[in-house]
């Protein structure tokens, strides 16, 4: 049977007008212009015989025909969605993971050999990324992110890493020093980045410590300029265990007080509908992961 619908833009511009709830919005999501929704949305009101908004053109209001249509709408576009990228995993076989970046090339990238031992066929991809993740709108199949409960609505939260950080420096900078607790460290330079301008504020919080001047120093715009930096001597940072443990191990940084936890917690977050078996697996590895990192191979090895 032949199927009588409107057009198919008409339908988006709709769907996608109603749920952000601004034209202008939904312009930016569809990659149009304002005009284009405005009269797609035109169209679908002709071809329905019934008005879809109402009130003024600057905050348009959903009418009760609306508000029924856009539900069906959302949840119809949910399920293509799901659709689609759930063929598309299948066909090529590969994994987008959007993540920060120094988290990807200083902890995931050495342990991914162990994920591709046993998923071989699966092609994982990065993209580096600290923003809050919309599923619906980023084309990836799991985001991992620190931070604190609660987490998101929406979306399956796995903690997986419990963040631990301490203050490190450069060996031979440290040569000349005697570093035997937090307040040895106030005279020197401190560092910072732009990712995590209070973390010299939270770490002396840890420690029952506030410094007037703790935010004062120089700060780098990503977190991997800070390390190298404090490698090469240009003052302390506080490194988060994840991101400096090969360093540390290395010997190319000291961390003369250890790691205490943070608070924060590395959390993978997958979309409630439509996790592919493949971002399944990566999950579940992440978490033998974290626990193998608890059982050894973590901060408390090096104290």
């Amino acid at each position: 049977m032949r199927r009588r619908l409107p057009p198919l833009n008409a339908l988006r511009a709709f769907e996608a007008a109603g749920r952000l709830g601004r034209f202008t919005t939904a312009a930016e999501e569809l990659l149009v212009t304002h005009g284009a929704v405005s009269r797609q949305v035109k169209l679908l009101e002709e071809a329905l015989g019934t008005a879809l908004f109402e009130g003024p053109r600057n905050r348009p209001r959903l009418t009760e025909t609306g508000r029924r249509l856009l539900q069906v709408l959302t949840g119809a576009f949910d399920l293509i969605e799901q659709g689609v990228r759930a063929a598309a995993g299948r066909r090529d076989g590969s994994l987008q993971v959007s993540c920060y970046g120094t988290f990807t090339m200083h902890w995931l990238i050495p342990r991914l050999h162990r994920f591709q031992a046993r998923q071989p066929d699966v092609d994982v991809r990065f993209s580096a990324s600290e923003v809050p993740l919309d599923f619906a709108r980023a084309h990836v199949d799991l985001a991992i992110r620190v931070g604190r409960p609660p987490w998101p609505d929406g979306v399956e939260a796995t903690p997986f890493l419990t963040e631990y950080a301490g203050p490190v420096l450069s060996p031979r900078f440290a040569t000349r020093l005697d570093i035997t607790d937090a307040e040895d460290l106030r005279p020197l330079p401190r560092l910072h980045t732009a990712t995590r301008l209070h973390a010299w504020r939270d770490w002396l919080r840890v420690h029952d410590l506030s410094w007037p001047d703790a935010e004062s120093g120089t700060e780098f715009e990503h977190f991997y300029y800070l390390l190298e930096a404090a490698i090469a001597g240009l003052g302390v940072a506080i490194g988060p265990w994840p991101l400096v443990a090969g360093d540390v191990r290395a010997g190319r940084l000291w961390a003369p007080l250890g790691f205490h936890p943070s608070g924060l917690t590395y959390v993978v977050y997958l979309p409630r509908r439509e996790a592919s078996d493949a971002a399944a697996a990566f999950r579940d590895w992440l978490v033998e992961e974290g626990r193998r990192e608890r059982m050894g191979s973590g901060p408390s090895a090096l104290r």
